[in-house]
């Protein structure tokens, strides 16, 4: 599982989490291997299209002479005494070839659908491409916010445990009344438990990301304190984005190949109610020395057809429209899925964006509450629990407002998958880390630079099926200067 991996020498950032993700991710591994094997698995269909070329050479004996008589059909004489005209032992030897039209036409339709099983392949590693890099990119700005806040959490914890303790005993010495006293150390407890819920929340980011990138046990993570970059608006109108994840989506590129698999599968059907027309030729040698030609050639053509197959006909003219009016409807609530998955996203990432200003002002409140509390601060024992408190405030402030950034990106990655966008450069395995994440790096801000937003695809080309080598078009802006590439999350 951890063979053959670059050591990691300092702090991760986000492309290089990216990138360790794509090139030892085994999700993303077993998906290449299984495009591998889909192409293999064409090559040998390939081969079936050649001609049967067949070389035998044998050696014949017998224990006696073959041989016979011939008599007479009206007189029942016999008009020739026994012979022969075969030894005893000889050898044969043989060189024919064969050609089948039937075998030759099933044999091409199981290539076409080879070939649209290695696109579906390349489609479902598509898929696990951008489900890991959303992945990656969830957990990765969740376990920055627990690095980046985890020291000063520990750090409050230990001194509310203190407070806390004194608050117990001031509560026994009767130094405050009761009633506040209570609802000092509740608010205390309060703090305990949403910043202890928030830490393992965060804690558990860290290690999803190490799974996510396969780093063997033990390994320590150290990501790097990436400054954190500004998220786009949505400029590119819904309808437009529906048109593009319509022409994207790895899903429907899927569907449209098995559509074209499943009607090979009724041209194999029909391709065997052809007349079966076979041609042979072959070169003969047989070491007889009766025989007056012991070398000579041969050629022969033969047509044969099954009158009862014809009878499936009809059926399968009903198959061929039952078939085909499911994979359209299957096409097209798979589409409806993918269209809706749009308008959430971008409703979902609006949402985050209002959230994201929220915790920006609540945080921004609790600093100045922190502020003024600090500055109030005197040897009493109530002002020392306010300023506790105040301090619990502002961090869980902080932690709500880095969990409200990191489902930000989440959701804009999701918003960004949704309409089949995925960046990745075609050579995965041959480049190390830093090259594979300087060339997604690149390619990010490539899509940041493209301003000018796309003509919306007509209509009528969702109606019109995808050429073999279908590769997904370039989506208007919605990259952000803060992220790599955003996939689908499992």
């Amino acid at each position: 599982m951890y063979s053959a991996q670059e050591l990691v020498t300092g702090p991760i950032t986000f492309y290089e989490a990216a990138a360790r993700a794509l090139k030892y991710n085994l999700d993303y591994r077993l998906k290449l291997l299984e495009s591998a094997l889909a192409s293999n698995i064409r090559d040998v269909s390939t081969n079936e299209l050649l001609p049967q070329l067949v070389a035998a050479a044998g050696y014949t004996t017998r224990s006696n002479d073959s041989g016979g008589e011939s008599i007479g059909i009206v007189d029942r004489q016999v008009s020739l005494r026994p012979s022969t005209s075969e030894e005893r032992y000889h050898k044969l030897a043989s060189l024919g070839a064969s050609w089948n039209l039937l075998d030759f036409g099933v044999a091409y339709y199981r290539t076409q659908q080879k070939a649209d099983q290695i696109l579906m392949a390349e489609e479902r590693r598509r898929k696990v491409a951008q489900n890991v890099l959303q992945d990656v990119r969830n957990a990765y700005w969740r376990a920055l916010a627990a690095q980046r806040l985890k020291p000063e959490v520990d750090q409050l914890l230990s001194r509310t445990y203190v407070a806390l303790r004194a608050a117990r005993q001031a509560e026994d010495q009767g130094l405050l009344p009761r009633q506040d006293i209570l609802a000092y150390q509740r608010a205390l407890l309060d703090a305990v438990s949403l910043l202890t819920v928030r830490r393992q929340d965060l804690e558990f980011a860290q290690a999803e990301l190490s799974a996510l990138m396969s780093l063997p046990p033990g390994t320590p993570l150290v990501l790097a304190d990436t400054e954190e970059g500004s998220l786009p608006a949505v400029v590119t109108p819904e309808p437009q984005l529906e048109q593009i994840a319509l022409q994207n989506r790895p899903e429907i590129m899927e569907e449209w190949y098995r559509k074209r698999v499943n009607e090979n599968d009724l041209n194999i059907a029909k391709a065997q109610l052809w007349p079966n027309i076979g041609i042979d030729a072959s070169l003969q040698y047989d070491s007889n020395e009766f025989l007056y030609n012991n070398y000579w050639s041969q050629l022969g053509i033969r047509v044969s057809i099954n009158l009862f197959r014809l009878l499936q006909l009809p059926a399968l003219n009903d198959q061929a429209e039952s078939q085909r009016k499911t994979d359209d409807m299957r096409r097209l609530a798979l589409s409806m899925a993918i269209l809706t998955q749009v308008r959430i996203g971008t409703l979902r990432y609006q949402l985050s964006l209002q959230e994201l200003d929220f915790a920006n002002d609540s945080l921004r409140v609790d600093r100045s509450l922190l502020d003024y509390a600090r500055a109030a601060h005197t040897t009493s024992f109530g002002s020392e629990l306010e300023v506790i408190r105040a301090e619990g405030r502002y961090l869980l402030s902080r932690y709500q407002r880095e969990a409200a950034y990191s489902d930000a990106q989440a959701a804009w990655g999701r918003l960004f998958n949704s309409i089949g966008f995925d960046v990745m450069p075609d050579a995965i395995a041959k480049d190390d880390i830093k090259t594979l994440a300087q060339e997604i790096e690149k390619t990010v801000i490539a899509q940041q630079k493209r301003e000018q937003e796309l003509p919306a695809p007509s209509p009528s080309d969702q109606a019109q099926p995808p050429p073999q080598s279908a590769q997904p078009a370039p989506v208007p802006q919605l990259a952000s200067p803060g992220g790599g590439n955003a996939p689908v999350s499992h």
